[in-house]
């Protein structure tokens, strides 16, 4: 937990907290330490403590065995005094809702086995429908697909709990919050209500922050001729001299308590992408077909089309845009790629191994060699300050606005785009659909962002039973994720 540097922070009962990369980073973490993760702080000490003496029970010297032994009784004591097996069942119960299977037939399998909204779901379902009277939760909609995310607002809404939860979801913010805190500037501030309105509520306190600015700075010049003008007529006269000096300390006492704090202009990133002329045909699906996930697709992708790949997790959204990107993937049929494409692919987790070498700079003068323009092209996407930093000690945000950078810098026309403003603030996610509005080029993307879909023009739903249903508008392919089309 972190130190305040300054002021008091204090908290009363139980918080419970689920960090955005939950389940992450761990490829051996099994499915009851992920759940012991996020389990209160006294408990997940005891179960570690428990699991921990079970293992040493199996000791070769019978010492340290018998010793583990006691260990192992005391914590399995601890655990059930302290609500562990109460816990157990509520983990059970978890399991059943989101995975269908009880807590006995997971347990041991590992975190990674399961898929990134399954992971996300599980522990969301725990922690708002636990004991914790306040949660907090770090971008709790990545990952999840359409109707879990539909879940989740509705177990936000109906919560008496308080929960506060980090987001860029614009359709999530708008109709699970009922107060929107924003970090910006120097300080925060707060809308008190939804999200649905915070677009023109920011608009109008930026307008009212800039007004009470040019008002200071009239102010300060109006103080300041003031006791100039007096200084001139004291020279004559010493009622004035007295005067201009009581006129001199209110302009410097005005000045030192500062001006109001100014407008914030937003951090979008601003996104040029001017892909090179192809042929009209981008891709040629010829039925072409994923076995075991998809059934035969036969398609033309042209350019200037934006399609957007949709379905429930685990349908084979991300593994039909690798094959599109040329991955080898196992696959039936015939895929043809039209002459003079060059294709561009954002991945959802932001891996990019030839990213790995060197700082960004160094990363971005491969394509720009010179370093000024260089530069500019960072600050473009607020990565200035980062320019001497390697790709691995970048977060998520950092990464993903280096990868549209890239993007744009290698002149692609076929840009195969997988959720591409999960990790992007609402500014820059709006900066990027504007550049893609005016992208002349063909855009295949992966995507659960609602906003964002509404940006494309056609899609293709790919259901768990690997059939491909295609939607010919933003409104009925969502409507059709929503009810759960495609679901298992």
């Amino acid at each position: 937990m972190l130190e305040a540097d300054e002021g008091d922070a204090r908290t009363d009962g139980q918080i419970a907290y689920m960090a955005q990369d939950v389940g992450l980073g761990d490829d051996e973490q099994t499915v009851r330490e992920l759940l012991l993760s996020v389990a209160p702080p006294a408990l997940a000490a005891t179960g570690a403590r428990m699991t921990a003496a079970e293992l040493e029970t199996t000791d070769p010297d019978p010492d340290r065995a018998t010793a583990a032994g006691m260990a192992f009784a005391e914590a399995i004591d601890a655990w059930s005094a302290g609500g562990g097996y109460q816990l157990e069942g509520a983990w059970d119960a978890a399991c059943r809702r989101v995975l269908g299977l009880g807590l006995s037939e997971v347990a041991e399998r590992t975190a990674a086995s399961l898929s990134g909204g399954e992971r996300k779901g599980l522990v969301l379902d725990l922690l708002l429908a636990g004991d914790a009277p306040v949660v907090l939760l770090d971008e709790p909609d990545n990952f999840l697909d359409l109707p879990a995310k539909h879940r989740l607002e509705d177990a936000i809404r109906a919560s008496r709990k308080t929960v506060l939860f980090v987001s860029h979801d614009r359709e999530l913010l708008a109709r699970a919050s009922d107060m929107v805190v924003t970090l910006e500037g120097s300080g925060a501030w707060v809308h008190g209500r939804s999200y649905a309105d915070y677009p023109q509520a920011r608009e109008d306190r930026n307008a009212r922050l800039g007004d009470a600015l040019k008002r200071w700075h009239e102010e300060e010049r109006r103080l300041f001729r003031y006791f100039k003008d007096l200084k001139v007529k004291a020279r004559v006269s010493e009622v004035m001299a007295a005067r201009a000096r009581a006129a001199e300390t209110r302009w410097e006492r005005f000045v030192a308590a500062g001006p109001p704090p100014p407008p914030v202009h937003d951090h979008a990133i601003r996104v040029r992408l001017n892909g090179a002329d192809s042929a009209r045909r981008v891709l040629d699906l010829r039925a072409v077909e994923i076995p075991d996930l998809t059934a035969p697709i036969t398609d033309e992708i042209h350019a200037g089309e934006r399609i957007g790949l949709i379905g429930p997790n685990g349908s084979g959204k991300t593994h039909l845009l690798r094959l599109l990107a040329a991955d080898p993937i196992p696959h039936r049929g015939e895929l043809v790629v039209g002459p003079r494409v060059v294709t561009g692919v954002f991945t959802q987790t932001n891996v990019r191994p030839e990213l790995a070498d060197g700082t960004l700079l160094d990363v971005v003068m491969r394509r720009l060699p010179e370093q000024a323009r260089a530069m500019a092209a960072l600050a473009r996407y607020g990565l200035v300050e980062a320019h001497d930093r390697t790709h691995a000690t970048l977060s998520g945000g950092q990464k993903a606005r280096l990868e549209i950078l890239c993007l744009e810098l290698e002149g692609c026309n076929l840009l195969l785009l997988d959720e591409p403003t999960d990790n992007l603030d609402v500014d820059s996610c709006e900066a990027l659909e504007g550049a893609l509005e005016g992208f002349e080029g063909a855009i295949v993307a992966v995507s659960h962002d609602r906003a964002f879909l509404r940006r494309l023009d056609r899609f293709l739903l790919l259901a768990h039973d690997g059939s491909v249903r295609p939607y010919p508008d933003p409104g009925r392919a969502i409507d059709a994720l929503a009810a759960g089309v495609g679901a298992r």
